[in-house]
C-alpha cells in the first residue's frame, strides 16, 4: 500500500485496493476483511463506509490501516486485530487467549433462552473462554444467577472484563472440566458447554486463521468422548430435577450413540444450526 506524492487515499480506493490485495494473498473473505479493518480504523460501522466513499484518510489513519492489513495478510483473525466482536446482544473483547465467538454459538444461547422461562435460574458455563455465553445469558435474563468456569486465567481475565463492560453480574472461577467434582456441592438448572472437541490429528483441516492463532487449549482434546462424558457425569450429579445440559458438538460426533448417552437415564435431542448441520445436544437426565 503506497502512494505517489500528491495522491490521496479515499475510502473507496482503499476498499477496492484491499479487496484485490487480500484476494491475491488468499485471505478469507477479502471484501469483508478490508471493510471491517477500515471501519475499525475510522471507529465507525461498516455500513457507514458506503456514504463516505470520497472521504480521505489522515496519515494517522493510514498508519493504522497499514498495520491492520499486514496482520490480516498473515491470516490473523479480524476479531484479534480489532480487539472485539459482536455476540448476541453484547460487545465482546477478544484476544489470542480466548476462542473467537461464533455465530453458531449465538444459536446455542437462543436455544437456552427459548427453553427456560424468566424465573430465577442457576446457570453454569463450562469452558467459558471470553465469557460470551455467560454474558449474553446474564444480559438477557438479569434475574438469573450465572457462573462461568475456565482453566485459563488469561481467559477468565477477559471474561470478567466482558461482564463488567456489558454491565452484567457473572461469577467466574478457575476450574478444570476433568476435575469438576472438586467444585463442591452445587445445584444447577442449566449447564452449558462449548468444550474443546477437535482431535489433534484434525488440525490440518482447520483454516490457518484458526489453527495458527486461536488457543489450542480451547480447540483441541485427546478424546472428545471423554470430554463430553466428564461434563455429563457432573451434570447428572448436580442438575436440578428439571435441569438440562447443553453441548455444542463436533459436526461428525454422534454423541447420542455413545454408551453413556444412550442409556435409559438420558434423553438426548440433537438440534441443527442455521446451515442444517448437527450442532447442539440438549440432554435431560431422568434419574438424579
Amino acid at each position: 500500500m503506497s502512494s505517489s506524492k500528491g495522491e490521496t487515499w479515499t475510502v473507496l480506493r482503499m476498499l477496492e485496493w484491499g479487496t484485490q490485495w487480500f484476494a491475491d494473498k488468499n485471505v478469507a473473505s477479502p471484501r469483508l476483511s478490508i471493510e471491517w479493518l477500515v471501519a475499525s480504523a475510522l471507529h465507525t460501522k461498516r455500513l457507514n463506509l458506503y456514504v463516505q466513499f470520497d472521504r480521505p484518510f489522515t496519515s494517522a489513519e493510514l498508519a493504522i490501516i497499514r498495520d491492520f492489513v499486514k496482520r490480516r495478510t498473515r491470516h490473523e483473525p479480524l476479531q484479534y486485530i480489532t480487539g472485539s466482536t459482536s455476540f448476541y446482544n453484547s460487545e465482546i473483547k477478544v484476544a489470542p487467549g480466548v476462542l473467537i465467538p461464533r455465530p453458531e454459538t449465538e444459536e446455542l444461547v437462543e436455544h437456552i433462552l427459548n427453553n427456560h422461562d424468566h424465573k430465577p435460574t442457576r446457570i453454569l458455563d463450562i469452558g467459558t473462554g471470553s465469557g460470551c455465553i455467560a454474558v449474553a445469558l446474564a444480559k438477557e435474563r438479569p434475574e438469573w444467577e450465572v457462573h462461568g468456569i475456565d482453566l485459563s486465567n488469561d481467559a477468565l481475565e477477559i471474561a470478567r472484563h466482558n461482564a463488567e463492560s456489558n454491565s452484567v453480574a457473572v461469577k467466574f472461577a478457575n476450574a478444570d472440566l476433568f476435575r469438576l467434582h472438586e467444585m463442591g456441592t452445587h445445584q444447577w438448572d442449566v449447564i452449558v458447554s462449548n468444550p474443546p472437541y477437535i482431535h489433534h490429528d484434525e488440525a490440518g483441516e482447520l483454516d490457518p486463521q484458526v489453527k495458527n492463532y486461536e488457543p489450542a487449549m480451547a480447540l483441541f482434546c485427546e478424546n472428545r468422548s471423554s470430554v463430553y462424558e466428564h461434563i455429563a457425569a457432573y451434570a447428572q450429579a448436580t442438575l436440578t430435577e428439571a435441569g438440562k445440559l447443553y453441548f455444542e458438538l463436533h459436526l461428525e460426533h454422534e454423541i447420542e450413540k455413545e454408551p453413556f448417552f444412550c442409556r435409559d437415564l438420558c434423553n438426548v435431542t440433537i438440534h441443527s444450526d442455521m446451515s442444517d448441520r448437527r450442532r447442539f445436544a440438549e440432554i435431560f437426565f431422568h434419574q438424579k
